[in-house]
């Protein structure tokens, strides 16, 4: 059974993602962008955990971290990944998998250059997923970081973008009696052109 329209009157699954989203920023009390971002290890045991969406770009949906972290590491590994996004005030969910790489340089550095100084500080003193003794120790290599590097750091090499290409989004939205409108989204190649299905709740 094939699918030719969707139900929520939408002809790219992008520009829908964008519509629900700039929906929830009107509506979410907190971080609207958040998403549960899952990722497996090489055996294949999976990890999840909230990160921020910073970017939707036409092919892809980009967010960053420490390369060295545990999820960077995943990430590089698997080369996939998977996300969730939920608005409790819409009532509203969205699903994506997909493959991820690194972004490119020059965007990473844009994006760090826009944080505030002690974000930036914080990507270099941070050891993140590494064990830490003490609130003091971190905070003691934050400060050796201002020191040494000043108020206008360069990115650190370890730190910067992921975009995941998607393979498949499902859009879901609440219905009474738990009778949900959910609806996927998926191509074969990334050139190839989006198909719809319907599905059961």
């Amino acid at each position: 059974m094939t699918q030719t329209r969707s139900i929520f009157d939408a002809s790219d699954p992008m520009a829908l993602f964008r519509d629900w989203l700039s929906a929830a920023e009107a509506s979410e009390p907190n971080d609207p962008n958040a998403i549960a971002l899952a990722s497996v290890d090489p055996d294949g045991m999976p990890n999840v955990r909230i990160v921020l969406l910073k970017e939707i770009e036409e092919d892809g949906f980009v967010f960053y971290t420490n390369y060295d972290s545990t999820k960077g590491q995943e990430l590089a590994q698997s080369g996939k990944a998977a996300f969730a996004i939920h608005w409790k005030t819409l009532r509203r969910q969205i699903r994506v998998r997909g493959t991820v790489s690194r972004v490119e340089a020059a965007q990473s550095d844009a994006y760090y250059a826009s944080r505030d100084l002690g974000s930036r500080l914080g990507a270099w003193a941070s050891l993140q997923s590494r064990p830490l003794d003490s609130r003091e120790t971190l905070e003691a290599r934050v400060e050796e970081a201002r020191n040494t590097l000043g108020d206008n750091p360069d990115r650190p090499p370890h730190w910067g973008g992921f975009r995941l290409r998607p393979e498949t989004i499902e859009f879901w939205a609440d219905g009474a009696h738990r009778l949900h409108d959910r609806e996927v989204w998926s191509r074969e190649s990334r050139a190839g052109d989006w198909r719809t299905q319907r599905l059961f709740p």
